[in-house]
C-alpha cells in the first residue's frame, strides 16, 4: 500500500535533505535565471519556480509573505517580485520555466539539464483552428471561366512587375541607361 506517498520526488535522500537541496536549487536559479543540474532535480523544482513568479505577479502582501517561505531570501524574493512588477512575465500564464536537456554527465552518466526562467514575451498562436466563415453557395463557375480569371490575374501581376523597375537599371539587352553611366563617371 502507498500510504502517505505522495508528497513528490525523493532525489535519493532523506526527506529534509531533499527539501534542503529544492530550496537551494530555487534560489540559485531564481539568483541566476539559468543553472545546470540533474533532470529529476530540475523536474522536482519546476513546479515550486513556477509558484513563486505565481505568486510574485499577484503582488499582494500575503503573496510575498508566502515567497519568503519558500525561497528563504528576503532580498530575492524582492528581486523578483519587482521583476513582475516591472512586466516580464506579462501575458504568460504558467510555463515560466524551460528544461533543456545537455545529454550524460561524464563521470557517472546522470543525465544533465539546463533549466532556466523564460524571459521572451509570449507568441500569440496562430489560429489554425479558428472556424472557418462558410462562403455562400452560389452559382458555380465553369472551369473555363475559372482559367480565364486566373489568366487575367497573371497578366495583370506581370503588368504590375513590369511598372516597378526603376529606370536606371540596365534593361533587357544589358546596356545602362545614362544616369548608371553617369554615376560610373
Amino acid at each position: 500500500m502507498r500510504h502517505a506517498k505522495n508528497h513528490g520526488m525523493k532525489l535519493g535522500s532523506s526527506p529534509s535533505h531533499t527539501r534542503a537541496m529544492k530550496r537551494n536549487l530555487l534560489r540559485s536559479i531564481l539568483e541566476h535565471d539559468r543553472i545546470k543540474t540533474t533532470l529529476p532535480r530540475a523536474k522536482a523544482i519546476r513546479g515550486d519556480v513556477d509558484r513563486v513568479i505565481t505568486w510574485a505577479k499577484r503582488g499582494d502582501l500575503h503573496a510575498r509573505r508566502l515567497a519568503i517561505a519558500e525561497v528563504g531570501d528576503k532580498e530575492l524574493v524582492r528581486e523578483t517580485f519587482e521583476k513582475a512588477k516591472q512586466g516580464l512575465w506579462d501575458g504568460r500564464n504558467g510555463g515560466y520555466t524551460r528544461i533543456m536537456k545537455l545529454g550524460p554527465r561524464k563521470g557517472d552518466n546522470a543525465e544533465v539539464a539546463l533549466i532556466e526562467i523564460v524571459t521572451e514575451p509570449v507568441m500569440p498562436k496562430k489560429d489554425a483552428m479558428s472556424p472557418t466563415v462558410p462562403t455562400k453557395v452560389g452559382s458555380v463557375k465553369e472551369p473555363e471561366e475559372v482559367e480565364e480569371a486566373e489568366a487575367e490575374a497573371a497578366e495583370e501581376m506581370a503588368a504590375d512587375d513590369v511598372a516597378d523597375v526603376p529606370e536606371d537599371v540596365a534593361d533587357a539587352t544589358g546596356s545602362v541607361t545614362d544616369a548608371a553611366a553617369d554615376a560610373e563617371e
